[in-house]
């Protein structure tokens, strides 16, 4: 996937939906960590991070919510969604935020996908993978895979038991 190419665009338009100066801020300072895409229709798999840095602040715990919501609108600009389901978990010493949907590319009713994003904080930046996948191989990819975040290993990104309904 040639993220550089469709990077500008996808800030372009983001900047022009940005409500507040440090969005816009925000907005300037994302840096795509990693990018795949594979299959046809495609699935893509997109990390990216905001360096605290750059942004001038430190995003805390209890800011994860509103950043994670924030890169989730996102989306929406290249899919239209149904409604989504919330979780939160965590992985080591870090607490993540996900929201999963279904939903299809806009213009494209006939193509159906899963939208996940999950966002956690490290000690650097705040980081958000996202799946665009068209089929529940690319999903399951997205979720089992590995990640180590500040040392801290984990066997998947995603636990299986996120979504599933606790007992009332």
């Amino acid at each position: 996937m040639d993220a550089q190419g469709t990077l500008p665009k996808a800030k372009a338009d983001a900047d022009k939906n940005a409500t507040s100066d440090e969005e816009k801020k925000g907005l300037a300072c994302v840096q795509v960590a990693f990018s795949a895409r594979r299959g046809e229709p495609a699935s893509v798999l997109v990390a990216v991070a905001l360096p605290f840095d750059c942004f001038g602040q430190q995003i805390t715990e209890k800011d994860l919510p509103g950043f994670a919501e924030g890169a989730s609108e996102g989306l929406k600009q290249s899919f239209d969604l149904g409604d989504p389901i919330h979780g939160n978990y965590t992985l080591g010493s870090h607490n993540m935020w996900i929201e999963r949907a279904k939903g299809n590319p806009k213009g494209h009713p006939d193509l159906s996908y899963t939208v996940e994003i999950t966002c956690g904080l490290l000690k650097k930046a705040a980081v958000c993978w996202m799946a665009m996948a068209a089929d529940d191989a690319a999903l399951r990819v997205f979720e089992q895979g590995a990640v180590t975040l500040d040392g801290e290993s984990a066997d998947a990104l995603v636990p299986p038991n996120v979504f599933d309904k606790k007992p009332s």
